[in-house]
C-alpha cells in the first residue's frame, strides 16, 4: 500500500473534506466476507478433489461431489453468514432497549456511568461534566454513546444481507475452480487432480497476497500462511479418503 505524502493528507484533512467525509453512511468492508468465502470455498472443493481421489473415485464422482458441496457449503455459510449479522443486530436492539429503559428509571445513574467513562479517558472537573451535560441532553446520543462506549457494539455499516450475498458469491466463483480440471475428459485422473492442487495452490497464496496488499502488510507471509493452512485442509480430506478406502476395502 502506497505511503500517502504531506500535501495529499493536508488536502483530505480540510474541514470541508473531513466534514464531508464524516457525513457519509459509514459502509462495512465487504472483503472479509468475500475472504471467508473465496477460502471456504477453494478449500470445500478442493479437499472433496482430493478425498475423491485418495479413495479412487472416478473423476466424474469427484465432479458431482464437488459442485454438490460447492452449492450446499456455499448457500449453508452464506445464511450462517446472515444469521450472525442479524444475530448482532438483535442483540444491538436489544440492549438499545434495556439502555432506553435504565435512563427512564435511573437517570443519575446511568449519567454516573458516563461520567465514569469518560473520565477513564481523561476528562476532569468542569470539562467532564461540560461532557456528561452535552452527551445527556439528547437521549439518542445518550444511548449511542452507552451502546459504543459501554458495551462496544456499533450497528454502523453492519448489512447481513450484503455480507451473506458477498459470502456466497466469493464462495462459488473461486470453489469452482479446483473442479475446472474435472470438466476436461481428455487428460488422466492425476493430471485432473495434479491440475486441480495447481489451481487451489494458487488460489490460497493469491488470496493471502491480496488480502495483506490491501492491508498493508507483507504479502508473501500472509499468502504463505493462507497457502499452509489450505493444502493442510486438503492433506486431511486425501488422507481421510485414502484411509477410508483402504478400510473399505479391506
Amino acid at each position: 500500500m502506497p505511503t500517502p505524502n504531506r500535501e495529499s493528507l493536508l488536502n483530505d484533512h480540510h474541514p470541508d473534506a473531513v466534514h464531508k467525509r464524516l457525513a457519509a453512511p459509514v459502509k462495512a468492508s465487504t472483503l472479509p466476507d468475500a475472504v471467508l468465502g473465496a477460502i471456504d470455498g477453494c478449500v470445500t472443493t478442493f479437499a472433496v478433489v482430493s478425498g475423491a481421489f485418495g479413495a479412487g473415485f472416478s473423476p466424474q464422482v469427484a465432479l458431482v461431489l464437488g459442485f454438490a458441496n460447492l452449492i450446499a457449503d456455499g448457500f449453508s455459510m452464506a445464511v450462517s453468514n446472515y444469521e450472525a449479522g442479524q444475530a448482532q443486530l438483535a442483540q444491538i436492539a436489544s440492549t438499545e432497549r434495556i439502555e432506553r429503559q435504565h435512563i427512564d428509571l435511573v437517570p443519575e445513574g446511568e449519567r454516573e456511568e458516563i461520567r465514569q467513562l469518560f473520565h477513564a479517558k481523561g476528562f476532569e472537573g468542569e470539562l467532564l461534566e461540560q461532557v456528561v451535560e452535552t452527551i445527556c441532553r439528547e437521549p439518542d446520543r445518550w444511548v449511542a454513546t452507552m451502546l459504543q462506549e459501554e458495551h462496544g457494539l456499533s450497528s454502523a455499516g453492519l448489512n447481513p444481507l450484503r455480507a451473506a450475498l458477498v459470502t456466497f458469491s466469493a464462495f462459488l466463483l473461486v470453489g469452482a475452480l479446483p473442479l475446472l480440471p474435472y470438466t476436461i475428459p481428455s487428460i488422466t485422473i492425476t493430471t485432473q487432480f495434479l491440475a486441480s492442487l495447481g489451481l487451489a495452490c494458487g488460489i490460497f497464496l493469491a488470496i493471502g497476497m491480496l488480502k495483506s496488499a490491501v492491508y498493508g502488510l507483507p504479502a508473501w507471509r500472509s499468502g504463505i500462511r493462507t497457502l499452509s493452512m489450505g493444502t493442510a485442509a486438503a492433506g486431511l480430506a486425501f488422507a481421510t479418503g485414502s484411509l477410508a478406502q483402504s478400510l473399505l476395502a479391506g
